[in-house]
């Protein structure tokens, strides 16, 4: 069963047109990559199903239910988070104010409880963060503010988390880090939709993929597949793909 469904979706900035008809879908308790280069309209369409940027023409069905054209926040209390490029946190508030922004509904209705025991779950996915808990966001590593975004994120409850390109400038050893916790993620039951410049990366830990390029889907399907693809492999993993036959 799909808990994610985009079907024809179209976003033009201006008189650019950005998306071009996308569709995908993404399954319940699946991770599932979009790959594609700069300017392909990946974090164009993360941000459009998270309601920041208002689509032109398309369904975009999460949980069986249209969501296209919804404000942001009533996306996001239907179980939707996103964890932005960049992670926008905010630099001069503690770790622990930041994080208390992912529960803001929750705290605000008195559920301090079960803030307490999901902030328990965060510091097991990542360590360094309650280490750094007092600290202000804008002193941690680009790693460590990376699994303070995805903290943040978790705190809301999501039923699907939005990851926009998550190794961006990141050491590493830390983004393997961050990328196992995905996939513990998975397990926990989360379903996550990964966009991912780094394709080696992204098609490690999916289920499914699609490439985008210009704003179309060009290529879909199990991760395999996808990753033995010949324009992928020659655009995005650095294998050369040999057309030629012997005689």
């Amino acid at each position: 069963m799909s808990l994610l469904e985009i079907v024809d979706l179209r976003v033009a900035y201006g008189s650019l047109g950005v998306l071009k008809g996308v569709g995908l879908e993404v399954g319940e308790k699946e991770i599932v990559t979009i790959l594609g280069s700069n300017g392909a309209g990946k974090s164009t369409t993360l941000r459009t199903v998270a309601g920041l940027i208002a689509p032109q023409a398309g369904q975009i069905r999460f949980a069986g239910a249209d969501i296209a054209g919804l404000p942001a926040h009533a996306i996001s209390a239907r179980g939707l988070a996103l964890v932005p490029e960049g992670r926008q946190l905010f630099p001069e508030h503690t770790v622990l104010e930041n994080l208390e922004l992912g529960a803001f509904r929750r705290l605000r209705s008195g559920c301090k409880n079960e803030f307490r025991q999901d902030l328990e779950w965060v510091f097991d996915l990542f360590p360094r963060v309650r280490e750094r808990l007092q600290q202000r966001a804008g002193l941690l590593s680009g790693g460590e503010q990376q699994m303070v975004a995805i903290g943040r994120a978790l705190l809301s409850r999501p039923r699907l988390l939005l990851l926009d390109e998550p190794s961006l400038g990141l050491a590493p050893i830390l983004v393997q880090s961050i990328f196992d916790a995905f996939l513990k993620l998975r397990d926990s039951g989360i379903t996550v939709l990964l966009v991912e410049q780094m394709a080696t990366l992204g098609l490690k830990i999916c289920d499914r993929a699609y490439v985008l390029e210009s704003g179309a889907i060009s290529v879909s399907g199990a991760r395999d597949e996808v990753a033995a693809d010949s324009r992928v492999l020659e655009a995005y993993l650095g294998r050369a793909v040999n057309t030629s036959t012997s005689v």
